[in-house]
């Protein structure tokens, strides 16, 4: 997977930026995505986030993770059109994903778990939304974390 990590608040270890890495690589693998699929995530504070949410959810307040999808088809935009004996695939970009690192950390100390374990679970929440799954009603939110803890146990980030 191309994964792009930005990290706007610059307090962010080397060792998270590579779980984040590491761990929506191993998830892209779980569910079988093709290698030359492309994201983001990136890292900022509760102010940033608040704005984003406010403006994009009409939330007032922060959160923890923000997905912003890519739409596969739009169709007021034109086609690329490749030679028919082209070999060459485009990279499928799925979106963006966005964390409040302030969140990360209060998380984990509300929950009692690591860090490094909440920053996984907000990721891998995040990229789950990306590839199309959900928690609206009962049914898919049992798929959703259902998927969502298999990922991070086999990874081996647990409660």
């Amino acid at each position: 997977m191309d994964l792009e990590v930005y990290d706007e608040t610059q307090k962010v270890s080397p060792e998270m930026i590579q779980l984040i890495k590491d761990v929506l690589d191993f998830a892209g693998n779980y569910i079988s995505l093709p290698a030359n699929t492309e994201m983001s995530v990136t890292l900022m504070d509760n102010e940033r986030i608040h704005e984003i949410n406010k403006e994009y959810r009409g939330v007032d307040k922060p959160t923890d993770v923000i997905s912003f999808a890519i739409e596969e088809e739009d169709p007021d935009e034109l086609p690329i059109i490749l030679p028919e004996d082209s070999d060459f695939e485009i990279p499928k970009n799925i979106g963006d994903i966005m964390v409040s690192m302030d969140k990360v950390y209060e998380q984990a100390d509300y929950l009692g778990h690591s860090p490094e374990r909440e920053l996984g679970f907000l990721v891998v929440h995040g990229f789950l939304h990306l590839n199309g799954y959900d928690h609206m009603k009962a049914e898919d939110e049992k798929v959703m974390f259902g998927l969502q803890r298999e990922i991070l146990d086999a990874y081996g980030l647990k409660r």
